[in-house]
């Protein structure tokens, strides 16, 4: 089962990074090439967990629909999502903060297994694996660009615990 593993540092309250994280909102910002769009379930605000969000995005051409449910959590450390329907065999993506330089260190680990068997895996090597990878990043860019700016107040209700925390 491939793995992508991505670190980011963000120089922002671990509170604040772990609740853009989980933005539904934030999500669609960071997804717009893949005119990513929440249909069901969870479809703005912050997901919680044993929710679960149904996506419809345009992928090599063609839309798509995946459902993910939130199965691990504990803010402000870690959360995980898995896939429970969708153009995977599986996927599983970990998203774990820790404090670092008086900042957060973003931690993705993401699990996935491609369908079609041998041909899921030739395309994992040819080009699946590179574009999991850039989407992740482009993602973790918009969240580390609005944690460490007032933008997250565009995404966060300041009266949410974040800022109380804070």
């Amino acid at each position: 089962m491939p793995r992508i593993e991505l670190q980011t540092e963000i120089k922002a309250d671990r509170n604040i990074v772990f609740d853009l994280s989980r933005s539904i909102d934030l999500h669609k910002i960071s997804t717009e090439q893949t005119n990513e769009e929440a249909i069901a379930g969870k479809t703005s605000g912050l997901i919680g967990m044993n929710e679960s969000v149904t996506w419809r995005a345009k992928h090599f051409g063609i839309y798509q629909k995946l459902t993910s449910k939130i199965t691990e959590f504990d803010r402000p450390n870690y959360f995980t999502d898995e896939m429970v329907k969708g153009a995977f065999a599986e996927f599983k993506h970990e998203h774990h903060f820790a404090e670092s330089n008086g900042g957060t260190l973003m931690t993705d680990f993401f699990d996935y297994k491609s369908p079609f068997g041998i041909l899921g895996k030739l395309a994992d090597k040819l080009f699946l694996k590179k574009y999991m990878t850039e989407l992740l990043t482009e993602r973790n860019r918009i969240v580390k660009e609005f944690a460490e700016s007032d933008k997250c107040k565009e995404i966060i209700n300041e009266k949410s615990t974040v800022y109380n925390n804070v």
